[in-house]
């Protein structure tokens, strides 16, 4: 075995006490994951004292990515693994940090108003093309991935996968939708590359446009494992009836995206449904992320109809309550611990940072407008299972009274807890996959 020394992180970048730390966990622990999603300094900063020189919001892209990969890491303790995750945006230098700042802010941009079609179409093409992404994370990503020689690193986004890959890592690429983007190939032909897959569906796909793109790709790579959830959300189902209908108010989460996408959509569907929560037939969780213009508009709404903002977060009984929090750590742990374990049914796009815990829970799905092909992949897949449909958010209240009168709810949540076990244990099967492939 070769001698490790101690080698410092780059100066330029930000957090070195805590990179190097990185470094060396990863090079000890059975199942070292990496994702590109959110910083989240302020949490370093409150667990391991190291302060950034930049101040300011936290960075998020999305939750997906983050929430994925915990529910990877979490599997891996339930298994008696050791884990640890890092995302190297955390590590950014100052000049990177402003690119990828306003590469947020354009999407952000691009996600509140949407009839901008064309700015949404600049975005996808910056983030998916032509991203300043993969030069702002690279140094740190192979700083602490050094000390891994014979391991499998498990990677959440494409971008710290195909730089891993590229740079000799044995990697296991998990391609979080039911969608294979041209990016997922780039690195497809590397003997050191093994991919695990949403579905039977998606291999084919990725197979299809591998052989499109003129890649010879082992199909023995590419493994349907399902989406990873977390074990917990999972966990949440286990309590869950549909036989409350009629016995007190339906419970309903709305939720946005990390960028802020959907936000007419959710203004327009509490609106509506305002009227009834003042009554006391229907509760709602508004899931605001680290958005405070999201928090603002529930408040607002809830405001204009005297609706009382719940003051704790775990008050079951409250009529309303409101999620935002600055930091995606904190976000995600409270959707795990208060709103998939309460919820009924979620009014949310169909992506993969909601709708796969959403179902993975035991709830129903009316979904919101899809930002992209993945998303209607998505709906139109648990829209074929009964456990979706499209959601009307101008006429929410009458559409709920229907779907409620006509018995779908019901059966929705039937078939939510039913599911296939396919859509219950894709983070579990992510990590007996890495260790096999890290025995290999």
């Amino acid at each position: 075995m070769a001698v490790q020394t101690h080698t410092a992180p780059p100066p330029e970048l930000e957090l070195p006490a805590t990179l190097h730390d990185d470094r060396h966990r990863f090079g000890t622990v059975d199942v070292p994951v990496v994702t590109t999603s959110a910083s989240f300094r302020h949490d370093i900063l409150q667990n391991f004292g190291e302060k950034a020189h930049l101040s300011g919001n936290e960075i998020v892209f999305s939750r997906a990515h983050y929430s994925m990969a915990v529910a990877v890491m979490r599997a891996a303790v339930e298994s008696k693994l050791t884990t640890w995750l890092i995302d190297p945006l955390n590590y950014m230098t100052e000049k990177d940090w402003g690119k990828i700042s306003l590469v947020v802010k354009v999407g952000e941009l691009a996600a509140r108003f949407p009839i901008l079609k064309h700015v949404k179409d600049v975005f996808d093409t910056i983030v998916r093309e032509k991203s300043p992404l993969t030069q702002a994370i690279k140094e740190q990503l192979l700083y602490a991935t050094a000390r891994i020689d014979e391991k499998t690193i498990v990677s959440m986004h494409y971008e710290t996968g195909n730089i891993l890959a590229r740079n000799g890592k044995r990697v296991l690429q998990v391609v979080t939708d039911p969608h294979v983007r041209p990016q997922y190939l780039y690195e497809a032909e590397r003997p050191n590359i093994t991919y695990a897959v949403f579905d039977q569906d998606t291999k084919n796909e990725f197979l299809t446009k591998a052989g499109k793109s003129g890649k010879k790709v082992n199909p023995a790579k590419i493994v349907v494992t399902g989406p990873p959830v977390d074990p917990r959300i999972v966990g949440s189902r286990a309590k869950k009836t549909s036989g409350w209908l009629g016995t007190r108010p339906l419970r309903l989460a709305f939720t946005t995206g990390g960028l802020g996408q959907n936000k007419n959509e959710l203004g327009q569907a509490l609106t509506c449904i305002a009227p009834k929560i003042k009554e006391g037939k229907i509760q709602v969780i508004l899931y605001a992320s680290t958005l405070p213009d999201f928090m603002k508009m529930y408040q607002e709404i809830a405001e204009r109809y005297g609706i009382e903002v719940g003051k704790r977060i775990d008050d079951e009984n409250a009529a309303l309550r409101i999620f935002y929090y600055s930091s995606i750590v904190d976000v995600n742990q409270a959707l795990i611990d208060y709103v998939f374990p309460w919820s009924d049914g979620f009014i949310t796009k169909p992506s993969g940072d909601m709708a796969y815990d959403a179902v993975a829970a035991g709830c129903f799905l009316l979904t919101l407008e899809p930002w992209g092909i993945w998303e209607k992949n998505i709906a139109k897949i648990f829209t074929s299972v009964g456990v979706s449909q499209e959601a009307k958010p101008r006429f929410l209240a009458a559409q709920l009274d229907d779907l409620i009168r006509s018995g779908w709810i019901e059966d929705a949540i039937k078939k939510a807890l039913a599911i296939d076990k396919l859509f219950l244990n894709g983070a579990k099967k992510v990590v007996d996959l890495q260790q096999k492939l890290t025995v290999e």
